[in-house]
């Protein structure tokens, strides 16, 4: 009779899916909101799309391939295991380079969009630096994800620039609003999470007093970066509503904590403030 157990295992579908499928829903976002807002300002400025295009596919490919490679280190508790699932990855991997590479070649091809060096590389340092935070306590975590975030939201300023054919102040603009709004949900998130059994406005405070801070102030901040001319007055619209939910938070009725819906809640949030962010620079 055959040995059957001295056989190699064919790789279980649903666990190369989660090896090789970024599992992060929220950092999706963090991902796109920031490329569509600097895409869409970019292509108004100067209807440049094939670069535009280019840049995305190299962005999600670059994201994307980050969960394949942890899954082949060994870093992430999913670790493919068994040769057939080690070739899946590698593949899934290789796959995903060979698109980013060629993309971000055609992109620096004789020279151009040399400003996404440099952006590249802030990126690069954010990624580290939060690797760091992350290695030194749980308690610098959230600080980890504020810093990681600077490296995601940096998509805006490049498809910015990709886009239009110049890193000037309004990509800075774009990368400080989408941060600014990411460390916002991400604070949120934790937020809800930490005070899951608070239940009156006192138990809300306690918990999340410097958080109702940020959001009484951060209007009143706009407001003035408006007056300077350094935003658009319609970038203040686009935080309205994110500002609302945070405030109103502490003023509603208890709710049982549901992780799911609270990710829908702000994935629609992103969307929102996508939508109202780029029109801003749109019609600005």
């Amino acid at each position: 009779m055959r040995d059957v157990s001295s056989e190699p295992r064919p790789a279980n579908t649903a666990r190369i899916r989660a090896m090789v499928v970024p599992r992060e829903h929220g950092a999706w976002g963090l991902l796109l909101v920031p490329l569509f807002t600097g895409a869409s300002a970019g292509i108004a400025a100067d209807h440049r799309i094939w670069p535009v295009v280019l840049f995305m596919l190299a962005a999600l490919a670059l994201f994307w391939l980050r969960t394949p490679v942890e899954s082949l280190l060994g870093t992430t508790p999913l670790k493919a295991q068994t040769p057939a699932e080690r070739e899946s990855v590698f593949m899934a991997s290789l796959a995903l380079a060979a698109v980013s590479a060629g993309c971000l070649a055609g992109l620096l091809w004789h020279g151009g969009n040399r400003g996404l060096l440099l952006l590249g590389g802030v990126a690069a340092l954010a990624f580290a630096v939060q690797a760091l935070l992350k290695k030194l306590s749980r308690k610098t975590r959230t600080a980890a994800q504020l810093v990681g975030v600077i490296g995601l939201t940096c998509t805006a300023p490049a498809a910015y620039y990709v886009a239009s054919g110049h890193l000037e102040g309004r990509a800075i603009v774009l990368w400080a609003a989408n941060w600014i709004f990411a460390g916002d949900q991400i604070h949120f998130v934790q937020l809800r999470i930490h005070a899951a059994r608070a239940a009156t406005f006192r138990e809300k405070w306690a918990v999340g007093w410097a958080f109702f801070l940020i959001q009484i102030v951060l209007l009143p901040v706009l407001a003035t970066a408006w007056r300077w001319h350094l935003i658009p007055v319609l970038v203040i619209l686009a935080f309205v509503p994110v500002l609302l939910r945070g405030i109103s938070w502490f003023f509603r009725a208890p709710q049982p904590l549901q992780i799911r819906s609270l990710g829908w809640s702000e994935m629609k949030q992103g969307i929102l403030f996508g939508i109202l962010l780029a029109a801003a620079f749109i019609f600005s």
